[in-house]
Formats: C-alpha cells, structure tokens, sequence
C-alpha cells in the first residue's frame, strides 16, 4: 500500500523537525506519523485554486483544498491510502475519489462532526460510503457520527490527546515565589473575564498565553473589560510556554459552556509538566478526567467556585502536589504523542484492502 498525508494548511514539517530536535519546540505528530507510514506529504497551494474549486468550496472547504483534492486524486490508484487531516480537505478527497469511482482509501479526521455543514455535506453525498474509518477526539463526537450515519463503533475511532513529553515535562521554576503563578493559555472558547473575577482581589499573579494556532475570526473568547493589574495577557513562544507551565502554582483552563472539547492541549501540556490544574467542566475527556480524581473541576462561568477552587490548591501544597502527580502519571500513561501515532499508524495500517462500498454515483 501508498499512503498519504493530506494537510489543511501548508506548514514545513522538515523544518518544525528541526526545531523540535534543537529543543524550540515539541515534536509534531505528523512528522512522526510521515515516518511510521513512509507516506508522502501533500499541501494546498494558496495560489492554484480555479473557478470550478472556489464554486465548490460553497460545499464545504476553502478552494485550496478542492485544488489540492483534485491535484492528488488525478495521481491515486486502488492501492493508495490517503488520511486527511481535516473534514476540509478530507471531504473533498473523498468526493472526488468517488466520483471518478476509485478504490482509493480515504480516512479522515473530522474536528467538528455536529456542525451543519458537515452534517449536510455527509448526508447529501452519503459520504459514509466512501469513507472507511473516521477519528476524532472524543467519544461524544464518535457517539455523534455514529448515530447520525449509523455507523458501527468500529467505523468511527477515538484518537487519544497527545503532548510530545521530551518537550512539554516537569523542570526547575524560574519564580521568584513573592505571589503563586496562576498560569492560563489558549483561545477557543476561553474565559478570562471569569478567571479575572476570581482572581481579582488575589494575591496571585495572573499569566495568560493569548494564542492559538485554531483560532480564526470566528473564534469564542471572553476577555475582561478591564484587564486587573495582577493580569498579564502577553504571546508566549514555545519555551515560553513551557517555562511558564513551570513557573505556576497552579494551570486554569477558564473555559465557556461548549461541546467542542476545547482546552485539552493546555491541560494535556500542563499536565505532562506535573502542573496542578484546574478545568471547567464541558463534555468530554475534561469531564472524564475530572471524574477520575486527575485535574479540579468547576463549574462554567462560576467565579466563585473558580476561586474557592484555586484557593485550596494554593492553601494545601500536599493535595497540589499528589494531584499534579497523578496528572502526570496519567500523560505517561495514555497522552504522549508516541501514543497517538501509534494508535493512528495501526489503524490506518489496518484497512482492508477492498472498497468499503460503492461509490456515489
């Protein structure tokens, strides 16, 4: 078998290696699975979009990737393997593989299966047809795909969160210890109005990494209207980051009511650096791991349980520590990316070699 790499967005995977391996940077689990795999790599191009990719873009997707889907597709047999990083080229692949009737595998990692348009989008091509095997994050979105296309559990897989752990591990503070660290960090759907009001009156300094490489225009965040003077909202480049993960008492992931699962790669990254950590509860491995006793859970919007909850992690170094240790524990355990690649890798590699079933006509 030929397998296939298919990226949303171009990014130099050779060169984030590079960094990853001088320490800049962790590791991105696409390299590894390029490796695993020995799979080639395609990226859409800005610039090579025609009329007929920007209609179809209308259906889902951006013109980039119909041009890139149909670049690949003119090039794919009946012994090529393509896994699609997204439903945004992902669908693309798979419409097209379909309807110039390949036997082309095409699996893809779908980020937002309860979304309108990707719900329209696999009813009205009856995509599930084409498409043999589909990840995603958690097991809500799985529960989801699977009863919206009523899917077999093993057509729709899990993927487990992941942190590259030589990168993102426990190290020496650089505090000065004058006022517990209360670190923050992501864009989607966070909020930091709630973690400035219960923080607001704390001796604790606030510092919040206002980044994230999914945010868009469209993109939920809530930010103080005032930001408080023990508040710091800045950019932290990767060792940044991590320094900053160790610098802190404790790690708050203030998250907005969502279903998205958002906030697991700070909490996975806080973790792995044997930080304390406290999460609003939504749906999905935050709640799981809330559950297990791994990471504090409060309610959305609730500032005062927010701050109650940071003041008895601040106030019992004991219980911080062995929950920080548990956290940890559990990152080894089950979210290295060695882990996830593995996982996808076997997966991947598992496919039959026959068409799943005939294509849309």
């Amino acid at each position: 078998m030929n397998y296939h790499i298919a990226l949303s967005r171009p990014f130099d995977l050779d060169s984030l290696e590079k960094e990853a391996s001088d320490d800049r940077r962790p590791r991105h689990v696409l390299w590894t699975l390029q490796q695993r795999l020995s799979a080639r790599v395609h990226q859409p191009n800005l610039h090579a979009a025609t009329l007929q990719d920007r209609l179809l873009s209308k259906l889902i997707g951006q013109p980039e990737h119909w041009a890139l889907a149909r670049q690949m597709v003119s090039n794919l047999t009946d012994d090529d393997v393509v896994f699609c990083v997204g439903e945004d080229i992902g669908f693309p692949v798979a419409l097209l593989v379909a309807w110039k009737r390949l036997n082309t595998k095409v699996v893809v990692s779908v980020m937002a299966p309860d979304r309108l348009r990707v719900r329209s989008v696999l009813k009205l091509f009856n995509l599930q047809q084409n498409i043999p095997v589909f990840f995603v994050n958690t097991k809500l979105k799985a529960k989801s795909l699977c009863d919206w296309l009523s899917l077999p559990s093993d057509r729709v897989r899990v993927l487990p969160e992941q942190t590259d752990v030589r990168f993102f591990k426990p190290g020496e503070s650089t505090s000065q210890g004058e006022v517990p660290v209360i670190a923050s960090g992501g864009m989607e759907q966070r909020d930091y109005r709630t973690l400035a009001q219960a923080t607001k009156n704390m001796d604790v300094d606030v510092r919040i990494s206002a980044v994230s490489p999914n945010a868009s225009t469209s993109t939920r965040v809530s930010f103080p209207e005032t930001v408080p003077d023990n508040m710091k909202i800045d950019h932290y480049e990767w060792q940044a980051l991590r320094q900053l993960y160790r610098d802190a008492s404790v790690v708050v992931v203030s998250l907005l009511p969502n279903d998205y699962s958002a906030g697991l790669t700070t909490l996975i990254e806080a973790m792995a650096c044997r930080r304390p950590v406290i999460i609003s509860r939504t749906p999905g491995l935050a709640e799981e791991l809330i559950d297990q006793g791994l990471v504090v859970g409060v309610p959305p919007l609730d500032n005062d349980a927010l701050r109650l909850a940071i003041t008895t992690l601040l106030n019992d170094q004991d219980y911080a520590e062995k929950l920080a240790q548990r956290g940890y524990d559990a990152v080894m355990a089950s979210f290295t990316s060695e882990n996830h690649v593995q996982y996808l890798a076997n997966h991947i590699r598992q496919l039959d070699i026959k068409a799943v079933a005939v294509p849309v006509a």
